[in-house]
C-alpha cells in the first residue's frame, strides 16, 4: 500500500472540566512508523492528549523533481486519537523555479488522501511545515493557496521567529492557523551556546509577536541531540544522546557543562570518535520550557488554543519523567 501511495506521489478535546480559555495539550510524531511505545501512550494518557500531528512525509528534490521521503507507515492504527497530517516541505522544493505548484498541490493532495484511508484516519485539518524564505514565499504561497482551495481540509502552516519579526520580507501564509516553531532559533556551533533554545536569542524576536494577523497556536521543544565537535569544528549531530549516555564510558570525560571531550579514540553508536573530540549535550529542561512560556505570555496577543510538543519519543520524554502531567502544567501556564 506504501509504495502504492509513494507512486501516486511521483507520478502525478479535551476532558469536560478543562476550562474553555485554557489550550489544548498535543505532541508532534515525526517517526516513520506510527507505533506507540509503553512510555509514550503513558505521557498521552497522564496529559489528557487526544491530538497528534503526524508526519506523513518530507518533500525533496532530487534530479528536479518534487518527491515524497520517508514517508509514514501506520504499524498500529491511531485509535483513540485525532491525527492532524503534516507535510515537511524543504525550502529548495519552493526554490526550484518552473515548479509545477497546481501539480503538487494535487500530488500532496492525493498522497494525504491515500494515508488517510488506509489507517482510518478522519482528519479535519492538513499542516504544512515548510521553513519558507523571501525568495520562495511566492510559489510557497501559491503552493498553500492551492491546497485551501482544492483540499477539504483546513490548511494550517508553521511558523518560526524570523518570519514573524520580518515579515514585511519574508510574508504572512494565506491560511487561517499558524503553529509558532519555539526552537532551533540558533546556529549549531563549537561554544556553549544551545541552538535549540537560548532565551537571550529568542526575546530579539519577540516585540512584535502581538501584531502577527493570523492566530498563532505555540510548539515548544522537549528534545535534545549531541554536537560532535573536532579541532574546534562541527562535524556531526548525535541523535537519542544525553549526559548519561557518556557519563559511565571510560572513553570519555565530562568536562564543564555542556561539555564531554573523548579520552581515547573509540566506535560508539554508529559514530568514530577520536582522542580529543569533545561532544556539547543541549537539551530542554522544565525550567526552560516555564521560562518560555513567560516570555511568550507577555508577548502574544490571545491565548494560544493549543501548545504542541516536539517531540514525541520515549527518549525525549525520560528528561520529564519524574513529574507528573508535566506537559499538561506548562501548556495550563498560558
Amino acid at each position: 500500500m506504501l509504495r502504492f501511495v509513494v507512486a501516486i506521489f511521483t507520478l502525478s478535546a479535551f476532558s469536560a472540566c478543562k476550562p474553555s480559555n485554557e489550550p489544548s495539550t498535543s505532541f508532534y510524531y515525526w517517526k516513520t512508523d506510527f507505533q506507540l511505545a509503553r512510555e509514550e501512550r503513558n505521557v498521552l494518557d497522564e496529559n489528557h492528549v487526544t491530538r497528534l500531528y503526524v508526519r506523513y512525509c518530507d518533500v525533496v528534490l532530487k534530479n528536479d523533481l518534487a518527491i515524497p521521503e520517508s514517508p509514514i507507515v501506520f504499524s498500529e492504527r491511531p485509535d483513540g486519537f485525532t491525527i492532524i497530517p503534516v507535510i515537511y516541505i524543504k525550502n529548495e522544493v519552493m526554490l526550484q523555479s518552473g515548479m509545477d505548484i497546481s501539480d503538487l498541490a494535487g500530488k500532496i493532495i492525493s498522497f494525504v488522501d491515500q494515508i488517510n484511508k488506509a489507517s482510518g484516519v478522519h482528519p479535519s485539518e492538513l499542516q504544512i511545515d515548510c521553513d519558507w524564505s523571501e525568495e520562495s514565499k511566492g510559489q510557497y504561497f501559491k503552493l498553500l493557496e492551492q491546497l485551501s482551495e482544492r483540499s477539504k481540509l483546513m490548511i494550517s502552516a508553521t511558523i518560526r521567529l524570523h518570519q514573524v519579526k520580518y515579515r514585511e520580507r519574508t510574508g504572512v501564509p494565506p491560511v487561517k492557523k499558524g503553529v509558532l516553531m519555539y526552537y532551533n532559533m540558533g546556529h549549531i556551533a563549537a561554544d556553549k551556546s544551545n541552538s535549540i533554545y537560548e532565551q537571550s536569542i529568542a526575546v530579539r524576536y519577540l516585540d512584535r509577536l502581538h501584531e502577527y494577523p493570523v492566530p498563532l497556536d505555540i510548539a515548544l521543544p522537549v528534545f535534545g541531540w549531541g554536537v560532535h565537535i573536532r579541532d574546534q569544528q562541527v562535524i556531526g549531530l548525535l541523535r537519542d544522546v544525553d549526559v548519561e549516555t557518556f557519563l559511565n564510558d571510560n572513553h570519555f570525560e565530562m568536562q564543564s557543562a555542556p561539555f564531554f571531550e573523548t579520552k581515547t579514540s573509540t566506535f560508539k553508536m554508529g559514530h568514530r570518535f577520536q582522542a580529543g573530540d569533545r561532544i556539547k549535550i543541549e537539551s530542554i529542561s522544565k525550567e526552560d520550557l516555564k521560562e518560555i512560556v513567560r516570555d511568550l505570555r507577555e508577548k502574544i496577543k490571545k491565548t494560544p488554543t493549543e501548545v504542541i510538543f516536539y517531540d514525541l519519543d520515549k527518549f525525549n520524554l525520560k528528561a520529564f519523567q519524574h513529574e507528573d502531567q508535566i506537559f499538561e502544567k506548562i501548556t495550563a501556564d498560558f
